[in-house]
């Protein structure tokens, strides 16, 4: 990837959304994108250091938050010597490896999509220079960008290449392993998370993440607050531990506590990612959401605007629409709508990140049912995970299909997975069905594990369950 054309794609993408703001009447210029956050754990890195033989044990403790430095500058350097070293020889097979990392952690730096095509274009680049046989590491790379894009059938066939091909690396099979679990095989993935573990000699702060996955789907918060705890003391005790890695931890040690209910210790998570990584976004809007949930939808909406001004990414850009309905700001409540709106049109050019998000979208604020519904089948015929099945089972009911909504909640509920926004479409299918009891009784389970799941999802929750009182 030369200077050159690195600046031309960024341009291009930058252009598209100055044209959106351009109608908006936005001041500032958004970058909308978002990054899965399993990447943000992982990498294709061996990781033999600090490890241990059991996660079963209680979780460590963990030492008060603290800044650790960022390699903005070195890494910006380090960027350019590499397109200059690329542009000198578009061959070298080995700085278009580097520099794909170099994007991909870009990426989960900043949440930058434009960061996944450029590392997917040095990866291919690099793999036309030397095939995939003697050049694991781009393969490897383009297999990080694949998932980060979403193509997870491709990042799975890529990841099961690689375990072919490096069979003796623990990274192969959590690449396998992360793919799977979000095609919605979760047997298999478990199985590429053991023999993870079963090359590195020992779990580490990778595998326990993974493990942390698996065990909130399975519905056991506690265990997945034990790994993730365990991951993280792992991370810290690695000899350069990264800033990015540290914070992603805090903040998924905040969303554990906040599925649950324990607002004042998602906060703390938050925060401490934030001493961690100042204005890491996705810390950020963590606090957003804990405001929401106090009540507090001015604090709420500071910390969104905050994020969305820099990345519209379209559960931001709706969250902070749904606050300005609440506090009776319709003019920016539809601003922030029909932005939702301009993202789904370049979704629809661009590729299928977004494609969940957006039918979640219309079914929460009720419009375009069947373009929703069209939109969560689609993708759930290719990825038959429990999120999926949800958000199959939301739209069909609000596209009226509620047979088909029925049979894609039970497949939702499968693993037992405890969270409130499951239970609230659970108790609503229900009641459309005329079950009063059992709508009555996810409605409550939701409320009761998350009292405030979601700035109007909850109240409407809350209505519904009185009115079948």
């Amino acid at each position: 990837m030369n200077a050159r054309e690195s600046t031309l794609i960024m341009r291009s993408s930058f252009t598209r959304i100055l044209v959106i703001m351009q109608r908006l009447n936005f001041k500032f210029v958004l970058l909308f994108a978002v990054v899965c956050a399993a990447l943000s754990a992982g990498g294709c890195g061996y990781d033999p250091a600090s490890r241990v033989t059991s996660s079963r044990a209680a979780a460590p403790a963990l030492p008060p938050a603290a800044p650790l430095e960022g390699g903005d500058r070195a890494d910006d350097a380090a960027i350019r010597a590499l397109e200059e070293r690329i542009k000198r020889d578009p061959e070298d097979h080995a700085a278009l490896n580097r520099l794909a990392g170099y994007y991909l952690q870009r990426a989960r730096e900043t949440g930058n999509a434009d960061y996944i095509d450029l590392a997917a274009r040095a990866a291919r680049r690099s793999l036309a220079s030397v095939s995939e046989v003697r050049n694991t590491s781009g393969l490897a790379a383009l297999t990080q960008a694949e998932f980060a894009a979403h193509d997870f059938a491709l990042a799975r066939d890529h990841a099961l290449q690689l375990t072919k091909l490096d069979p003796g690396k623990s990274y192969s099979f959590g690449l396998l392993g992360d793919a799977l679990l979000e095609l919605g095989d979760y047997d298999a993935a478990e199985s590429a998370f053991r023999q993870m573990e079963r090359v590195n000699g020992g779990i580490g702060h990778s595998s326990e993440t993974r493990r942390a996955r698996l065990a909130f789907l399975r519905g056991d918060a506690a265990g997945a607050n034990r790994h993730l705890k365990n991951a993280l003391a792992l991370a810290l005790d690695l000899p350069v531990p990264s800033r990015e890695a540290v914070a992603w931890y805090r903040w998924q040690l905040g969303e554990i506590a906040f599925a649950t209910g324990d607002y004042e210790t998602a906060e703390r998570h938050y925060r401490d990612a934030l001493v961690t990584f100042p204005d890491y976004f996705r810390a950020t809007a963590g606090l957003g959401r804990v405001r929401a949930a106090h009540g507090d939808v001015t604090g709420a909406i500071e910390h969104y605007e905050r994020i969305v001004n820099r990345l519209p990414d379209p559960v931001f850009v709706a969250a902070l629409g749904d606050l300005y309905k609440l506090a009776g700001r319709e003019r920016e409540m539809n601003a922030q709508y029909n932005l939702v709106e301009q993202i789904a049109r370049l979704n629809a050019a661009n590729g299928s990140l977004y494609n969940r998000q957006l039918s979640l979208f219309y079914a929460n604020h009720d419009i375009k049912a069947e373009e929703a519904y069209a939109g969560a089948m689609g993708e759930y015929q290719l990825r038959h995970d429990v999120y999926g099945a949800d958000a199959v089972a939301w739209t069909a009911l609000k596209a009226g299909k509620l047979a088909e909504a029925q049979a894609a909640m039970r497949e939702a509920l499968r693993l037992g997975t405890k969270d409130a926004a499951l239970f609230y479409h659970a108790g609503m299918i229900a009641r459309a069905a005329g079950d009063k009891a059992t709508a009555r009784d996810y409605l409550q389970r939701a409320l009761t594990l998350n009292p405030q799941f979601d700035a109007l999802q909850a109240l409407i929750a809350r209505q519904a369950l009185e009115d079948l009182s």
